[in-house]
């Protein structure tokens, strides 16, 4: 356990230690510039008295992990972490999101990933919440209405403010707004008749945790996240979707917005992250989406040939596993290469890249933000299909049923470190009865006690390429052809040789004994005054 006793006396103590040194006896001090920080302690109440006790101010509370953020000198930052009672300091890190008389064009996404065949047998979301953290969300009908034209925007929240808004445009941005079309827009294209989004009859849950410039900090996604967690029964919300990336600085499990995510996905929500536009290189998955038990997705292409899927392949920029930690990252892919979807006339984005407006008010973008919206969209599909799924359920099918791409000798076109289980399938998905096949191996309730952590099976050997433990087949030396294109035709068979039912699962994991050594940068009580910028904007591909 992180904390193992009650450090109250010991603020109290340097509370009027505190005092004492800031009395009109003492030297004058001259301070720097304030540190934004997050402390965590036993429980909130420890953490806000901590911070009060060197004189620091609090700015959020932020219960799901027993934490509050905080503005503090770098003395008063020094004399936080030399106060007995095991409380942990990390930098409030800056986030950014990450992605890239009016005429309805068709989009070719849904039918990409066979969402429209679903449509086709009745299933459209209806009943299933999905909450979109991220720019908010401008208010437009067919975002905000459903097919049938009934308002499905349950609720507003601005984590930034820490308020609720009701009804109003507050997205300068655009990237919420065109991630919330591309998962769940009612508008249906005027050259195919079918529906641009998902889910178009999915309700909608809108988080406001990212400024105008894309911009927002480690606190404010704890708390939009700690938002939704407290009002899930009262929105339905089944399904959370984060379409924004940050370079992990610490394992995955010594993260608080991590940590914060795993919260989520205990309490029975669906979590869908980008896997981060940092790829093609090996171990550039991002955080959240470096937390093994979320569903973690990559971005490829139709490369703008809809109904030629010969030339279908991964898009450059999609991050690529295995995590630090050893896990097999993405889970899977979905369509993130010039997604087409609402945006609004005023929204920065489509100032800065003018060039991308491609009918109307529909912008393209391409990211792993998009593959995201797209998945999550999926999911409220299968919900509706069969609203008792845990998010392991979801999981578990979403990638037994996916399409791996293959070469013309039945060989993986891509390793599974870049396409994870394949491109989703959305109708395979819904018509799935597969469980047990996700997660194994982990256990999320002594994971947030802190009592174990767990390892995946991937390693890296001497010459630098990375391996499944006991198994040749998935070697990968970082050098796959970004450039070609394999069929995505869904002949590979995951049930067999591979075993997602046989002699083992490759995303399964096994418990942490000390051994293993974090190699990434540096430790997040060493970079209180690191910033950290997530995702970046992509042309489309």
């Amino acid at each position: 356990m992180w904390f193992r006793n009650n450090s109250l006396l010991s603020v109290l103590l340097l509370l009027l230690a505190s005092w004492i040194a800031g009395s009109p006896s003492s030297a004058p001090r001259v301070d720097p510039t304030p540190i934004a920080i997050l402390v965590q302690a036993q429980d909130v109440a420890q953490a806000r008295l901590a911070v009060a006790a060197v004189g620091g101010t609090t700015t959020h509370e932020l219960g799901i992990i027993h934490s509050v953020a905080a503005v503090v000198t770098e003395r008063q930052r020094v004399a936080l972490q030399e106060m007995p009672g095991n409380l942990r300091i990390f930098v409030n890190s800056p986030v950014k999101s990450a992605g890239h008389g009016e005429s309805c064009p068709s989009t070719n996404f849904p039918s990409l990933i066979r969402a429209d065949e679903v449509h086709d047998e009745g299933l459209t979301g209806s009943g299933v919440t999905i909450a979109f953290i991220d720019t908010g969300i401008s208010a437009h009908k067919s975002l905000t209405r459903n097919t049938r034209n009934r308002t499905r925007l349950l609720a507003q929240y601005n984590a930034i403010d820490d308020r609720e808004v009701y009804y109003t445009s507050d997205d300068d941005n655009g990237h919420g707004t065109h991630i919330v079309g591309a998962s769940l827009s009612s508008a249906v294209g005027l050259d195919s008749g079918e529906f641009n989004g998902i889910a178009p009859n999915a309700d909608l849950v809108s988080v406001k945790a990212f400024d105008s410039d894309g911009r927002g900090t480690y606190a404010d996604v704890i708390r939009a996240l700690d938002w939704v967690v407290s009002n899930k029964e009262a929105y339905g919300i089944r399904i959370v979707n984060l379409s924004f990336s940050a370079t992990p600085r610490s394992a995955y499990w010594d993260d608080p917005m991590n940590l914060a995510v795993m919260k989520a996905w205990q309490s029975g929500i669906v979590v869908v992250a980008a896997a981060g536009n940092g790829g093609p290189d090996p171990v550039t998955i991002g955080a959240p989406g470096n937390v093994p038990y979320v569903i973690s997705v990559g971005a490829m292409t139709d490369s703008y040939t809809p109904e030629d899927l010969s030339d279908d392949k991964l898009t450059t920029f999609s991050a690529a596993g295995p995590t630090a930690e050893g896990f097999v990252k993405p889970d899977l892919v979905a369509p993130g290469g010039h997604i087409l979807a609402y945006m609004p006339d005023h929204a920065q984005l489509a100032s800065e890249h003018p060039e991308f407006w491609a009918s109307g008010s529909f912008f393209e973008m391409s990211g792993t933000s998009q593959a995201a919206a797209v998945t999550s969209g999926i999911a409220a599909l299968m919900l509706e299909a069969e609203p008792s799924l845990s998010p392991n359920d979801v999981k578990c099918r979403l990638m037994s049923s996916a399409r791996p791409a293959l070469k013309e000798d039945g060989t993986l076109g891509y390793s599974i470190f870049q396409q994870g289980a394949g491109v989703a399938d959305a109708f395979d998905a819904v018509q799935s009865e597969q469980y047990g096949c996700a997660n194994t191996g982990l256990d999320i309730e002594e994971e947030l006690l802190g009592e174990q952590h767990f390892v995946g099976l991937a390693r890296e050997a001497e010459d630098g390429s990375f391996y499944l433990e006991g198994v040749d087949a998935f070697a990968w030396n970082g050098a796959f052809a970004w450039n070609g294109a394999f069929a995505w035709n869904g002949a590979f068979a995951w049930n067999g040789a591979f075993a997602w039912n046989g002699a083992f699962a490759w995303n399964g994991a096994f418990a942490w004994n000390g051994a293993f050594a974090w190699n990434g940068s540096e430790a997040w009580s060493e970079a209180l005054s690191e910033s950290s910028r997530v995702g970046h904007w992509v042309d489309p591909e």
